[in-house]
């Protein structure tokens, strides 16, 4: 929004703004915030920044847990949940060092900036673009209770068939799978995706549209344009950020969790992407398979190559493999399609035109760090690009067939994705050399990552599951 402090201090006097809000980004993935009276953003604190404890963001040891985080200036915008007139930015944190702080390397938004100067040091790309598929889910209502005594959880959704016998019901719900792109009135929620998405334009996100989605209990989309690495990671922050307040403001709540309802479809985020070099779309090659380039085919063999130990990155809860099972449209087998959903990467079979041809990643969600994600996502394509990777040579595809239709033995003969949490972490554990490469990742991040994630997994594993009550509680 602004090139300098001189523009943001006329823009604050000119709208009468009373605080800054600095939004930095934790190893997790979560939104943490500080905020100052906007007469402190001056040109002593773009110089010398604001001290932090980083060890409360999961990233340093606590002896050497003090640092610094700069506003970015560019990414200002008018913050539309707050009473008080309020501007909010993204924030870049540093190392203090003796003679000039430094980026820190563990830092989100600092590792997709790496990912994108190795790519162009290859002499890659000028730039790599993609475009995620937010899917979630909106509920009225949710509850839960994790004891020693009780484990439950509880979810109120007016629209959906479990709450046609309700007293207030108005007889029109949505059935169990039966949710896309269903129209008013079994859509309850348009009017809110509306207010979501002028919310996401006056932001400063490219909204491409909105639907309701396959999940009959408030499964929503929103997608997005095509747009820079490190753009479209920061708008997905704060996507899922005005998604989860737009909602709570209505009396909702909203929830990004890949399996929130057992038996439903369940919330994943593909990713769309493209590399580009000169304003030339380097995946288009016309009269290939899928008018798909060598590059672009290199740039899957890498994805497929390593996506087992991207899972740990792309896909890092407990609640993710409860989503990749076959029969919801989720993708459990490594390999390639031209228009086929059980594929793990899918290319859009109506997409044409040379500046349009593309392929997605599908079986990524939406609770991963987007800046590690995607950063990682680059380094995979160019592992692919740099070695050569036909995907082809691996039995990879393409598939042009419903892989969930395959028998046993065929299904045997194919790779497939982690099944669980601690599998993609013992994938990632022994697949990131990719990721060390031009010091885009580094060993200390990967480890740190790995821990914070095992730890989860313990947690959740520690209670039991009420499935296990029923099935289990009279042996």
């Amino acid at each position: 929004m602004f090139k300098n402090i001189k523009e943001a201090k006329a823009y604050i006097k000119e709208n009468n703004i009373k605080i800054i809000d600095l939004k930095l980004v934790d190893l997790r993935g979560r939104f943490r915030h500080l905020s100052i009276p906007s007469e402190r953003l001056n040109e002593k604190m773009m110089k010398e920044g604001i001290g932090f404890d980083a060890s409360n963001y999961g990233y340093a040891r606590v002896e050497k847990s003090d640092m610094v985080f700069y506003p970015d200036l560019s990414s200002a915008y008018e913050e539309p949940f707050a009473a008080t007139p309020t501007l909010s930015m993204m924030a870049n944190v540093y190392v203090i060092e003796k003679k000039e702080n430094v980026p820190f390397e563990q830092y989100p938004r600092n590792v997709v900036k790496a990912a994108m100067d190795y790519m162009k040091k290859c002499n890659i790309a000028d730039e790599f673009v993609i475009a995620p598929e937010y899917e979630f889910s909106l509920f009225d209502s949710m509850s839960y209770k994790v004891s020693g005594s009780e484990v439950s959880s509880r979810l109120h959704s007016i629209e959906s068939e479990w709450s046609s016998e309700m007293e207030n019901s108005s007889g029109y719900h949505t059935l169990k799978k039966g949710g896309y792109h269903i129209d008013q009135p079994m859509d309850l929620c348009f009017d809110l995706r509306n207010e979501i998405c002028e919310l996401m334009k006056e932001c400063g996100i490219e909204v491409k549209y909105h639907h309701h989605e396959v999940g009959g209990s408030g499964q929503m989309e929103i997608e997005v344009e095509l747009g820079d690495l490190r753009k479209l990671a920061d708008d997905t922050m704060m996507t899922k950020y005005l998604i989860r307040n737009a909602a709570a403001r209505e009396g909702m709540t909203a929830t990004f969790m890949p399996k929130p309802i057992g038996d439903e479809a369940g919330n994943g985020m593909h990713v769309h992407m493209q590399l580009r070099k000169e304003g030339k779309n380097l995946f288009y090659k016309k009269g290939a398979y899928a008018n798909l380039s060598d590059t672009a085919m290199y740039f899957i063999g890498g994805l497929l190559k390593h996506v087992r130990s991207l899972s740990a990155l792309l896909d890092p809860t407990t609640n993710s493999y409860r989503r990749l099972v076959p029969g919801f449209e989720a993708p459990v087998t490594i390999g390639y399609a031209s228009s086929n959903r059980s594929a793990v990467i899918r290319i859009p079979g109506y997409v044409k035109s040379e500046d349009a041809v593309r392929f997605e990643l599908r079986s990524g969600d939406a609770t991963c760090n987007p800046y590690y994600a995607f950063a990682a996502i680059l380094m995979a394509g160019i592992d692919g690009i740099r070695n050569r990777i036909d995907p082809k040579d691996h039995n990879w595809g393409p598939f042009d067939f419903n892989l969930y239709d395959l028998s046993d033995e065929e299904k045997a003969k194919l790779e497939h994705l982690p099944t669980s949490l601690p599998e993609a972490l013992d994938a990632l554990k022994q697949d990131h050399d990719y990721l060390l490469q031009g010091g885009v990742f580094s060993e200390e991040l990967i480890n740190n990552w790995l821990k914070l994630i095992a730890k989860e997994e313990r947690e959740v594993q520690k209670y039991p599951h009420p499935a296990e009550f029923r099935n289990y509680y009279d042996l």
